[in-house]
């Protein structure tokens, strides 16, 4: 594979992303899940199945976890073999080709959910704006926006993300996947760029990919948020499903964990906002 016979090697290859990235203990489902019983109005869904929509669905993981506990499920992503990959996959899920940063589907939503990150792929205020105004079109009044994504704050003074390239390796179909991530910080525009160097298993090929991140701070979201009709309800870096603690797996029914006063001084940022 050569570095013109894929756009995004993981994205456009939804079998080799679901294996770099394994969520057995469905750790993020079991976030959205918990959020949702937790925080959703009572009144919402008392006749009918909650229903959700994930921006930047991916391979559906999450989605087919949601489908199994009762939920209705849709997902738009931008990659056509992750939608095929999701709807073939996950029996449940539906899912569409489309852009979180100017989105239309046919139908309000209990719940829309945004995780691991996509809404950074917003690089401007004015994507970032667009996306929040679909996503609020697309509640029923009440409805939970729920998004978990890296945390600009915690680059204030901390380069520990920064200090060197990181090397990671994983299994699939019998040969084994190398790769070396660098990241950099943009400052002119507020982006965390990200430079990939693939080692292609049993071949002399080599593959180089880039992607950018807007750096959002918990102030600034809570700004757009309130200006494209929502209210934040709760804002917190951990728990949370890709926390180094991790999400915790509760042992009753209404066993919610204590959010508390967050510092939020960590890598990752999780919020829950209310369409008003």
């Amino acid at each position: 594979m050569t570095a013109t016979e894929a756009r995004n090697l993981l994205t456009d290859n939804p079998a080799l992303y679901a294996a770099r990235f394994p969520d057995p203990d469905h750790t993020a489902g079991r976030f959205v899940d918990d959020i949702l019983q937790a925080h959703l109005p009572s009144d919402a869904t008392a006749f009918q199945r909650t229903s959700v929509l994930d921006l930047g669905c991916g391979t559906g993981r999450d989605l087919g976890y949601l489908a199994d506990r009762g939920y209705r499920c849709h997902g738009i992503d931008q990659s056509e073999a992750m939608v095929h990959y999701a709807q073939q996959k996950y029996e449940g899920v539906t899912a569409s080709v489309g852009d979180l940063r100017d989105f239309a589907v046919s139908e309000r939503f209990d719940a829309v959910i945004c995780l691991d990150s996509s809404l950074l792929y917003c690089h401007t205020d004015s994507e970032l704006e667009s996306c929040l105004r679909c996503a609020r079109a697309h509640l029923r009044s009440g409805g939970l926006l729920v998004v978990e994504m890296r945390n600009g704050a915690f680059f204030l003074g901390n380069t520990e993300l920064l200090d060197g390239p990181t090397h990671s390796c994983f299994s699939w179909h019998g040969s084994t996947w190398r790769a070396e991530t660098t990241l950099r910080i943009d400052h002119a525009a507020q982006l965390l760029r990200r430079r990939r160097h693939w080692q292609i298993p049993d071949t002399t090929d080599e593959l180089v990919q880039t992607s950018a991140w807007r750096l959002l701070f918990p102030l600034e979201l809570t700004g757009h948020l309130q200006r494209a009709g929502f209210a934040v309800r709760a804002m917190f870096d951990s728990p949370g499903p890709r926390t180094d603690a991790g999400w915790p797996t509760r042992s009753a029914p209404g066993d919610f964990p204590d959010l508390g006063e967050s510092p939020m001084s960590g890598d990752r940022m999780h919020v829950i906002a209310q369409a008003i």
